[in-house]
């Protein structure tokens, strides 16, 4: 494969053009996937907020993490539990409902921004947002493709082996991130792919 050195603030304003430059779509989801705490999936999504506001989309941020099962699912199997963190964590349904489907052409632009606090475990209780058309919703979140969740632009934050170990945090999911490369290999399903070994210097994938 080959890569592109790139700056972050070159990023944020190629990756601005590549949404603004979507057709044909009332709203617009683009999705921000990466392994958590080991990529800068968050950073990235926020540095694009202002610059498409100033290109006249009115944007929502919506993290993954938000969207998570309550910790009685999620621990079924224990806290450390790959398989879990892979398939059982994040609550694709409501994601897909509250998210993903008001979107749509028939949709009707009210988005639920959060549906569930994982630290206080319980309903956030936030009120739908409804999101304009030429609106854009930024999710940023780990395991988001392959599950079937509708996205118009797919940015996936990739490691490599080496690199991942290092970095991620809970070197017991170190699995499931193995298994999301083997199954689903979400860099050969991104429309842009970045490589991001190191943070401060990433690299764009150049087919």
């Amino acid at each position: 494969m080959r890569y592109r050195p790139i700056s972050p603030a070159l990023l944020v304003s190629e990756l601005t053009e590549r949404i603004t430059a979507i057709t044909g779509r009332r709203r617009i989801a683009v999705a921000i996937d990466g392994a958590a705490g080991a990529t800068n999936t968050t950073e990235l999504a926020d540095a694009l907020v202002d610059p498409l506001r100033i290109a006249g989309h009115a944007v929502l941020r919506i993290s993954a993490n938000d969207f998570l099962r309550p910790a009685s699912l999620r621990f079924e199997r224990g806290k450390e539990d790959p398989d879990s963190r892979y398939s059982d964590w994040l609550d694709l349904g409501a994601l897909r409902r509250e998210v993903l489907d008001p979107l749509a052409e028939d949709g009707s632009g009210l988005v639920l921004p959060s549906l569930w606090d994982p630290v206080r475990d319980r309903a956030t209780r936030a009120e739908r947002v409804e999101l304009p058309e030429g609106g854009v919703v930024l999710l940023d979140g780990e395991f988001l493709f392959g599950a079937g969740l509708a996205f118009d632009l797919s940015v996936h934050l990739w490691l490599s082996p080496g690199a991942l170990k290092r970095r991620v945090p809970d070197a017991w999911a170190l699995p499931a991130y193995a298994r999301y490369e083997q199954e689903v290999d979400p860099s050969a399903l991104s429309d842009v792919v970045i490589r991001v070994d190191d943070p401060k210097h990433p690299a764009r994938y150049e087919p």
